[in-house]
């Protein structure tokens, strides 16, 4: 399946640490914490002290952290990858596939 990748707005924030692509990042330019809001989501692998592009709206693509339903509100986990929200954690968007395990690439939509 092709997906579509259509990010609205990227902006840039310094990496603190090595970052991943497709992952959510932090206000601090970090990962993002378990259940915390997010920034975004880092568009291409940024190594530490330089600055990372971060898609901030539109529909993008972002790692998986476990199973995910399509249509649900997602969140962070510890490795700023996309779970589902359980009872609490902040809505960094929606699942708009599914994804069957850890690692796989799935578009999310934010800014709705």
């Amino acid at each position: 399946m092709t997906q579509l990748y259509k990010p609205l707005l990227i902006d840039s924030i310094k990496a603190q640490t090595d970052l991943p692509s497709q992952r959510f990042i932090g206000f601090d330019g970090n990962l993002c914490a378990a259940g915390a809001k997010a920034f975004g989501v880092c568009d291409v692998e940024t190594e530490q002290d330089q600055f990372a592009p971060i898609a901030v709206l539109g529909i993008l693509l972002v790692e998986a952290g476990g199973p995910v339903t399509a249509e649900t509100k997602v969140t962070s986990d510890e490795d700023g990858r996309a779970v589902l929200i359980t009872t609490t954690g902040e809505v960094n968007g929606y699942s708009l596939d599914p994804a069957t395990e850890a690692g796989d690439i799935i578009r999310i939509v934010r800014g709705i």
